[in-house]
């Protein structure tokens, strides 16, 4: 199993990784460590991949896993007895592991600066443009944060229509530059732009990673854009 190391100047007690497509069990669309149950890949091997994501990276407790919605919810992941609805989770407490599952939309790692409290979002556009960033921090009582944005659709494979970028630029003309016109109906938008300024609304400007493309690089990431049916990443963050 390989993975991503974020590299980004948090507290020493604070860990996080971005798991890649290999070292699992799974087959066919979903080789091989997908770690998503919402798929058309067997259970079983799913289960399997989880165990093997627990041990390889030694992680101290099971992730907290969500049910994604492209929504703007929040979970104390520490309290969680359940699998919830949300698609942000945050702690200060240790050895809790906050996890989101990705294949094009992006995931965002937040930080204190003291090492205190930690969160993972799953930030699609929908996410972006709804407020799952400002929740999260307002939900964390706290913008003396670091962030890192982790593997995304690049800005060389996001087509959007027209009624994404009058959505956007609607709600804030800092948008304009995100998005870059194909023809009439259709623009180029850049996810980690869009982050970008969300993070800085609310006063997060230390704001490291990026730059990835989960559709150009098959042999690293899932692409649900490129390849419809196919697996889920999951970034991870824990703190000591």
């Amino acid at each position: 199993m390989n993975w991503i190391k974020p590299d980004w100047p948090v507290a020493s007690n604070i860990h996080a990784a971005v798991t890649l497509r290999s070292g699992g069990v799974s087959q066919n669309a979903f080789d091989s460590l997908n770690l998503g149950l919402h798929v058309n890949d067997e259970p079983e091997n799913v289960y399997k991949n989880r165990r093997i994501l627990s041990r390889v990276l030694d992680l101290p407790s099971e992730p907290v896993w969500m049910d994604q919605v492209h929504g703007i919810d929040v979970i104390k992941a520490d309290q969680r007895n359940q699998i919830e609805k949300a698609d942000a989770s945050y702690t200060d407490k240790k050895n809790t592991v906050c996890a989101v599952l990705t294949a094009d939309c992006l995931s965002i790692l937040l930080a204190t600066i003291d090492g205190k409290k930690i969160a993972a979002i799953h930030a699609g556009w929908r996410g972006l443009f709804s407020g799952v960033v400002a929740n999260t921090v307002n939900t964390m009582g706290t913008i003396n944060l670091v962030a890192w944005l982790g593997p995304a659709i690049g800005v060389d494979c996001f087509e959007v229509g027209q009624e994404v970028k009058n959505s956007f630029i609607k709600k804030s003309e800092n948008f304009t530059q995100v998005f870059t016109k194909i023809n009439e109906k259709k623009y180029l938008a850049d996810i980690y732009k869009l982050a970008k300024i969300e993070l800085a609304s609310v006063g997060i400007k230390q704001v490291y990673g990026g730059g990835f493309c989960t559709v150009t690089d098959k042999e690293r990431f899932y692409s649900y854009r490129r390849d419809g049916e196919t697996g889920r990443m999951a970034t991870l963050i824990w703190r000591d």
